[in-house]
């Protein structure tokens, strides 16, 4: 894994079993973004077995195999949808084009995980809803820096325990390293990637949503520029917004793609949780000016302060609990509503966005 490389990082594969081998198969179909990785590597350490993978580039199929070789490479996509041992279909398409795969893989009846933004208009969002309702399928969504951060889910642990009260805030700042030459031209046109506040933002509102444990929020005001890179018109390289949730709670992020260099990690992810009991503070992927990595949480209440290292501690539990709400029927690793109600405030925060530059 290299930590400098956002599109690539996946954590290391942690096993905690959750059913038996065999008991729950996926494959994988679309490879445009490295997050695949961390995905299927997600769900075969929760016990899932990889069956196919498909993608209609060679290339990437060969990277895939490096790391998954077990998978077979199915001749086309039908192939994957129409096997009936495949439970659930895996997929990093373009953020454009990430609906449109959902609703032929749920429309074949299995259940869908794809990386965020799940989907990219409110057109999209209707759409899967719709399938949702008619097929009874997940439309499961990879917001991987809440559900794949060791610190962001003890975090979730000390909140639910009460260790810093009620929130009243969060703050998110999500930098990421461009490392432009590197990077496909998708990535560059704001139609197929959404936008920076509905593509990296939306893991930003996604936490505010959970730690605060809001259902739903107004975005009071939201901003994009493309300060450094005129070569590329259709890039956000800033963004940032403002919420208010319908239980009071408040929400400021900002995402960019301005990491320096010098940053080991891809970006120098942090999370603000405000309690009236108390706050975290996290610290996700390097903890600047030390040497220390990532999965740091810093902790003050009216008890304690505090400052847990977590990596390879905690583990990634979403990941088993998706497996059981599949087989079982359950909805426990995150509820359908909350996934798309991060996508949708994501959407509205881009489209309503003042343009800065």
């Amino acid at each position: 894994m290299n930590e400098k490389d956002g599109m690539n990082y996946a954590p290391a594969i942690q096993t905690a079993p959750v059913c038996k081998n065999g008991d729950f198969i996926f494959s994988a179909v679309g490879l445009d973004h490295g997050h695949i990785y961390g995905m299927t590597g997600g769900l075969i350490g929760a016990g899932g077995a990889l069956k196919y993978v498909y993608d209609p580039d060679p290339n990437k199929i060969a990277e895939f195999l490096k790391l998954f070789p077990g998978a077979k490479v199915a001749a086309s996509e039908d192939e994957v949808l129409n096997d009936k041992e495949t439970c659930l279909v895996a997929g990093a398409r373009i953020p454009g084009d990430r609906c449109p795969l959902g609703l032929r893989v749920m429309g074949s009846g299995k259940h869908y995980f794809t990386d965020k933004p799940p989907l990219t208009t409110l057109e999209q969002l209707d759409a899967a809803k719709n399938k949702v309702k008619e097929t009874g399928k997940k439309y499961a969504v990879y917001y991987s820096e809440r559900l794949h951060v060791e610190c962001a889910v003890f975090a979730g642990q000390l909140i639910q325990e009460g260790a810093i009260g009620k929130v009243l805030q969060v703050i998110g700042l999500g930098p990421h390293r461009i490392n432009a030459p590197s990077r496909p031209a998708w990535f560059f046109e704001r139609e197929r990637y959404g936008g920076i506040l509905c593509d990296i933002g939306s893991h930003q509102i996604e936490q505010y949503l959970y730690f605060a444990g809001e259902e739903d929020a107004e975005v009071v005001r939201s901003q994009t520029a493309n300060y450094a890179h005129p070569e590329h018109p259709g890039l956000d390289d800033f963004g940032d917004a403002m919420l208010v949730g319908k239980n009071g709670t408040s929400n400021y992020f900002r995402v960019d793609w301005f990491t320096p260099d010098s940053v080991r990690a891809f970006g120098d992810g942090r999370t603000l949780i405000l309690g009236d009991g108390g706050y975290i503070e996290l610290r996700k992927y390097t903890d600047v000016g030390t040497e220390r990595g990532g999965d740091n949480l810093y902790l003050a209440n009216n008890k304690v302060e505090k400052r847990f290292e977590l990596k390879r501690k905690v583990g990634f539990p979403y990941f088993g609990q998706l497996i059981l709400d599949c087989l079982n029927g359950t909805e426990n690793a995150m509820t359908q509503a909350h996934a798309f109600k991060a996508v949708e405030l994501s959407i509205k925060a881009q489209t309503g966005a003042v343009r800065l530059k």
